[in-house]
């Protein structure tokens, strides 16, 4: 059953990410991504990483779309226009670099994991084991994060406030 299911929810996240990518509206460009955000955190829940799943959702589904739409909405940004024509350059050579591209890609990936390995080593995605490697191996990763985000509030409500 986890197999049918990965490769349902795996399609559902290309497909959204598909979609996000077509849209000319950024309102439903958010949607999309949120779609996908959804999926992974059910792909998550099928490799047994609880944990990861819940803070996908919460966080990244829940706060930081929250925040996009909220920037969405604040600049007032329509519809996209489309060019008058695309240009024959990108469409000869767009998709054979795209396919040489997750080739490469792939081949990279395949030859730097070892054998049998987990992802993330040691780290299984449980409420313990991520909270050991966040405030031990990547404290300080973790923690420029965080005066990042403080920036980036910050930052939103002075550009909120000049506009009143």
């Amino acid at each position: 059953m986890d197999p049918i299911l990965f490769f349902i929810f795996a399609a559902v996240a290309v497909i959204c990410a598909i979609s996000l990518i077509v849209q000319k509206h950024p309102i439903k460009s958010a949607l999309s991504l949120i779609g996908v955000m959804g999926s992974l955190a059910i792909l998550y829940l099928l490799l047994g990483a609880e944990f990861i799943a819940a803070a996908q959702l919460i966080v990244y589904a829940g706060a930081i779309m929250v925040l996009f739409v909220f920037v969405i909405m604040l600049l007032n940004a329509g519809e996209e226009k489309s060019p008058a024509r695309p240009s024959w350059f990108a469409k000869l050579l767009g998709i054979p670099l795209m396919i040489a591209l997750l080739g490469i890609l792939s081949y990279v990936i395949q030859r730097a994991a070892p054998e049998g390995s987990l992802a993330f080593g040691e780290y299984t995605g449980g409420a313990r084991e991520v909270g050991r490697a966040l405030f031990t191996t990547y404290l300080l990763p973790f923690e420029i994060t965080s005066v990042l985000i403080l920036i980036a509030i910050l930052g939103a409500v002075v550009l909120a406030k000049k506009e009143l």
